[in-house]
């Protein structure tokens, strides 16, 4: 669900035209489970929330620049506004939501947690995740679940280029279209154990998945094509080594 701080029950209040951004994050490192912290006035600022290991709740009223919430570890974090570059770049645990959209690398290379982006992800959104789920209440933009190794990638709207490319064995579900599937991508049968997880994190995702159902979704991962080396493809590294060798020497002969 949405986070929602009642009026009187909130710890901190922070202004970041007047306070520094290292003073809101020391606070929030020093602070201890069960507190509350509103943050305003963020106009954009980068860094914002970043590192937090307890089991705390944050707010920040407005839209904030790079690396929100990154390295989190524990609590939630909603961002009423959006967001630039790397929102929870290397998220652990806990939750890490947006109202509204994220640019690039929503998500990277998350081993654990959620992150909810009400409105649309940009490039490479969910890139190298590794355990991580990320529901996206909107479109997601081209390369994102780049080379993917564990979790899941929830897309409410449609999907860009190149899909997936080089993916693992994370899973990614598109309700929308697809541009195109990156390599080694593939679209696999949607089981009752992907529709079961599905259904859990579109309801755990409120409000970015609500009045949304599993069965308009379908699923995508990996063909498992590159996990082994064959010797074909030093065949056809050879080949295209001795192609441009042999263009580059017409090309100078021709020049005479």
């Amino acid at each position: 669900m949405r986070l929602h701080l009642e009026p009187g029950g909130v710890t901190g209040r922070f202004d970041l035209s007047a306070v520094s951004r290292r003073e809101l994050n020391q606070a929030l490192h020093d602070a201890s489970a069960g507190e509350s912290f509103e943050v305003v006035n963020p106009r954009g600022a980068h860094a914002v929330a970043c590192g937090i290991t307890a089991d705390i709740d944050v707010v920040v009223r407005g839209s904030v620049g790079y690396y929100c919430a990154g390295m989190h570890q524990r609590g939630r974090v909603l961002v009423e506004g959006n967001a630039s570059t790397g929102l929870a770049e290397n998220i652990m645990s806990g939750e890490v939501r947006i109202t509204g959209n994220a640019t690039m690398s929503a998500g990277a290379t998350g081993c654990g947690g959620l992150v909810v982006v009400g409105g649309n992800a940009g490039a490479r959104c969910g890139i190298s995740m590794k355990g991580v789920d990320i529901v996206v209440g909107g479109d997601v933009g081209h390369m994102s679940a780049f080379m993917a190794q564990a979790g899941n990638l929830v897309v409410c709207g449609d999907a860009a280029a190149d899909l997936g490319d080089s993916i693992y064995e994370a899973q990614i579900f598109v309700r929308g279209d697809v541009e195109s599937l990156g390599a080694d991508c593939i679209e696999k049968e949607m089981r009752p154990a992907h529709t079961e997880t599905l259904s859990r994190l579109l309801a755990a995702a409120s409000p970015a998945g609500d009045g949304v159902d599993a069965s308009e979704f379908r699923r995508y991962g990996s063909a498992r094509r590159l996990y082994n080396f064959t010797i074909d493809d030093v065949d056809a590294a050879a080949r295209q080594a001795r192609e441009r060798s042999e263009g580059e020497r017409d090309a100078r002969e021709a020049a005479r």
